[in-house]
Order: C-alpha cells, then structure tokens, then sequence
C-alpha cells in the first residue's frame, strides 16, 4: 500500500480485518441477491419503429427471445402467458427457447394464444443442445470461436412440429411471404449464426420491392447476417442472443455482445451499419432483443432486465 514518505500507518487489528472480511462478503452477497431477483423482473419493452410505406396500417409486432426455459419456471411462465392481452399482429420469435429436454409443451402452453396469431421463428444453439455448467466468466471473455455441441441434443425438431402446426412459418433458410392485415412482408429467415448453421447463399438476393414491409429475422446478430440483410434492402431486422449483455455495468451498458456485434447495440433498437440513417441506401432497422431467460446455470442479471418487446410499426416519414 503507498503511504506518503515518513507517515507510519497503523497496522490493522485483526477486528478491523474480520470487519473489512465481513462487508466484502456481506456485500457480494447483496449484489448476488439482486442480480437473482433481477432475472425475474419481466419487463414488457415498447418500441415504435417506422419501417411501412405511407398508408399502410400501423403493425404491432411482439418480439420474443433466449425464454431458456425450464418446467419448473411458473413465474415466467404466468407472465408470458398475459402477453396475449397485447392482441399482436404478428409474432416473431428468434430463438432460444429451450434449456431442458420436457420444456417444449410447457413453452407452447405458456404461449397459449400467440400461436393464434400470425408468427414466425427460427431456433438458436440452446434449442439444439442442453445446457451445462461452464465458467460464467467465459461469457464476459473475447470469442475463442469453441461452441457447446458436444451436449445432449434437445427435442428442437417437437417445437418446430408445433410452431407450424400452429401456422407460424419456420424461417430456417428460407425466404417467404406473409400478409397481416393487409400488409405484404417479405421475410427472410437463417438458421442460428453463432454454430455456423446460417445459409446466407439460400436466401441472398434483393428483397421483394413489391412487399410492403421486408424483414429479415436471425437468432444471432452476426455482422455478416446483418450486412446481408441490410444490402439486399430489408428494412428491419429481428435478433436475440445477446441477453443484452446479461451483467451490465450502470452507466456503461453491456460488456459483451457473445458475437462480432458491438456492445452498444447490446439491445434495442438501432440503425445497421451502426453509422447509417433511415432512408439510406443499404441499411436497416436492428432491433435486439434482451430475452427473457438465461442459463439455468448462471440465472442472474445485473442493470439489464429480461424483457419481451411490442414493436410498433408506423408509416416512414
């Protein structure tokens, strides 16, 4: 410890270490606590984002992601269940909605009437794979390129039979169309990004000019996802992911983004390329999602609430 030249300071008494011991604990323990009652503060998010043509109807969209979701989560449940009083449009879910191998029917339950609605969806790695214990602060650290396939497989192909038995479009690679309330989408849909299971090649190509609205969805917002989409001329992109960050820094936001996106665009809604403006030639509307769940294994969050988000789309100016 420095200490100004000739000052002598006073050791500490074994009290004043208990003491200092004590607050450290007592304060981690603290911040813990929080951080556990914070995973379950469901937060509904409301984002108004002008992407539709003069004199097209105005859209609301529910934006669903990274549910993790496990049997025994009741509350979650419940509370995604209430969604349905919002009445969306359309519903896009962008993955990860699965953490235990019995969670599929609980997940189409705690939907419930969304599934009534028009919807589409695509999966992310935790819908492949089951979830396991690993260092937490591997997440925080850069991208050593490794993915968790090694794990038991989870009943991904269960969920999809039911989105689309339901009518919702599963957009894995695929490009489609889709009309709600008589306005003409285009979408554009890849499978996850973060396991290299995106085929760019199988939907690249100019969005469809005559659609009254061109979105493309993805569960991971890689850049080279996001540069496609926005250079074929879509004009909003949907992903997840993120958590939008997880454990956030107040004041400073997300520390990492667990892909190539930068952390500022952790969350919400932005311009890609992040430089750009509405109305320019090759860009798009990002919205990024925070999701609403997390590992089992690492179930907290710190100044980033899990959220579900109604986007409502307006007339372009």
């Amino acid at each position: 410890m420095w200490q100004p030249e000739g000052v002598q300071l006073p050791p500490l008494s074994p009290t004043s270490l208990a003491r200092a011991a004590a607050l450290a604990v007592g304060s981690g323990l603290a911040v813990g606590a929080y951080a556990a009652w914070e995973a379950r503060a469901y937060t509904l998010r409301h984002v108004q984002v002008p992407a539709l043509p003069p004199g097209a109807p105005t859209l609301r969209v529910l934006h669903l992601s990274d549910l993790h979701m496990l049997p025994q989560q009741r509350r979650k449940q419940e509370w995604l269940r209430g969604l349905a009083r919002l009445e969306p449009d359309l519903v896009v879910d962008t993955g990860d909605n699965l953490a235990h191998p019995e969670a599929v029917p609980v997940v189409c339950e705690s939907l419930g009437p969304l599934l009534e609605v028009p919807g589409v969806f695509v999966h992310g790695s935790n819908d492949y794979f089951a979830p396991t214990l690993r260092n937490p602060l591997r997440y925080v650290l850069p991208d050593d390129g490794k993915r968790q396939t090694h794990t038991p497989p989870l009943p991904w192909p269960e969920l999809s039979r039911r989105f689309v038995a339901a009518g919702w479009r599963d957009l894995t690679n695929v490009r489609d169309t889709l009309e709600v309330r008589g306005v003409r989408i285009a979408l554009a849909g890849v499978d996850d990004p973060h396991l290299g299971y995106d085929d760019l090649a199988a939907v690249r190509g100019p969005a469809d000019t005559d659609a009254d609205l061109r979105l493309g969805v993805t569960h991971a917002p890689y850049l080279r996802v996001l540069d496609q989409y926005a250079a074929d001329g879509y004009d909003a992109v949907l992903a997840g992911h993120t958590h939008g960050g997880q454990l956030c820094l107040p004041g400073v936001g997300a520390l990492t983004t667990n892909c190539d996106l930068d952390t500022a665009r952790a969350k919400g809604l932005h311009r890609h390329p992040a430089d750009s403006h509405d109305g320019d030639p090759g860009s798009a509307w990002l919205h990024v999602s925070a999701g609403l769940g997390a590992s089992p294994y690492t179930r907290v969050r710190i100044a980033c609430r899990p959220e579900a988000t109604l986007l409502t789309l307006t007339a372009r100016p």
